[in-house]
């Protein structure tokens, strides 16, 4: 497997993740410099300047004509992909933890955490791409409040059914299901026990996996919300992803990052694990990194991968033609004999 190390951030990285058409590779650090990348030669296309904290979440629109960033500045931002222009920035009452764009692309939404008085809140903006920036409405069109004694926090957020319904992860393990006019809860699970850091859904949005601080990475059927398959590991689970043209699970994480520092690679973990999506074996790792991996996102062409971790560099990795051209062995116990 042949890799690329990209080297633009100062600090860990938070994000990262290709746009639709996968020929744009986006990161996010927690330094304030969100970033785009060549997805084929890994070459550094530009910045997005303008936060003054951590950037822990982006979201690109299908088109990549527009990009949404969420910052531990209390803003989340809108800027122009091409240009690097900064639209509109939306300030918020605490730390913005997560963004989304709704199918269409004319509204988002974020999620932030508490601060000092104020409760954790779940956003929605109105946005029409084909309206001037100068007529956006800074207020939202809705606010749900997470109030302090419940002590939770959103950690992810994607809009789902066509727009009709908001889905939230928690750092208590749990998942809601809010209506996007109301803000009434409309449906909740608790797939973990800690923390979920990650969670993404496959190209159609009818299965995704959670990502949890308890070992294990989590496959739900995303219209019943039904769980399905379960990939255990030996280390904190900080993002996995679903091949987009294999049956195949990617998987990252490691031991927390304060006892980095104390570590080798080889101890600490810091490897991308590959289960088999169906029969939950693991059947590969790739190594490389030097400290736990915070992010992983495979290309929509199913063709090459990135994973982004604490050492501060992003690895692309573009798969072996053994591995493209691989099939899976069906497991004796599953063959039948006519």
């Amino acid at each position: 497997m042949r890799p690329i190390l990209l080297k633009g951030h100062e600090r860990s990285l938070t994000y990262v993740n290709f746009n639709y058409e996968g020929d744009l590779l986006f990161t996010a650090s927690k330094d304030n410099l969100p970033t785009v990348w060549n997805a084929e030669n890994g070459e550094r296309i530009g910045t997005y300047n303008g936060h003054q904290g951590a950037v822990w979440d982006m979201d690109c629109n299908k088109m990549s004509t527009r990009l949404l960033t969420a910052s531990a500045d209390a803003t989340c931002k809108l800027w122009d992909v091409e240009t690097g222009e900064e639209l509109k920035s939306f300030p918020h009452r605490g730390p913005v933890r997560g963004v989304a764009w709704a199918e269409g692309g004319d509204e988002f939404a974020t999620i932030s955490d508490p601060f000092m008085e104020n409760d954790a809140l779940i956003s929605i903006y109105s946005v029409p791409e084909k309206s001037n920036v100068d007529s956006y409405n800074l207020t939202p069109r809705l606010e749900i409040e997470l109030p302090k004694e419940n002590a939770i926090k959103g950690t992810n957020v994607v809009f789902l059914g066509l727009n009709t319904s908001l889905f939230v992860t928690f750092d208590d393990g749990s998942i809601r299901l809010y209506d996007v006019k109301t803000g009434a809860v409309m449906n909740s699970i608790q797939p973990h026990q800690k923390k979920i850091n990650r969670v993404s859904f496959n190209k159609e949005k009818t299965l995704f996996i959670t990502s949890s601080a308890d070992f294990t990475a989590k496959l739900y059927d995303a219209i019943r919300l039904e769980h399905l398959k379960t990939y255990k590991t030996d280390r904190p689970v900080n993002d996995a992803v679903i091949s987009p043209t294999k049956e195949h699970i990617l998987l990252g994480g490691g031991q927390e990052a304060m006892s980095v520092t104390t570590t080798s690679g080889r101890a600490g973990k810091f490897e991308t694990k590959f289960f088999h999506l169906v029969y939950e074996e693991e059947f590969g790792i790739v190594k490389g990194h030097f400290g736990p991996i915070n992010a992983i996102a495979i290309n929509p062409d199913g063709r090459s991968y990135a994973s982004g971790a604490e050492d501060g560099y992003i690895r692309l990795h573009f798969f072996d033609k053994s591995y493209l051209d691989m099939e899976d062995p069906v497991p004796e116990g599953d063959l039948v004999e006519n």
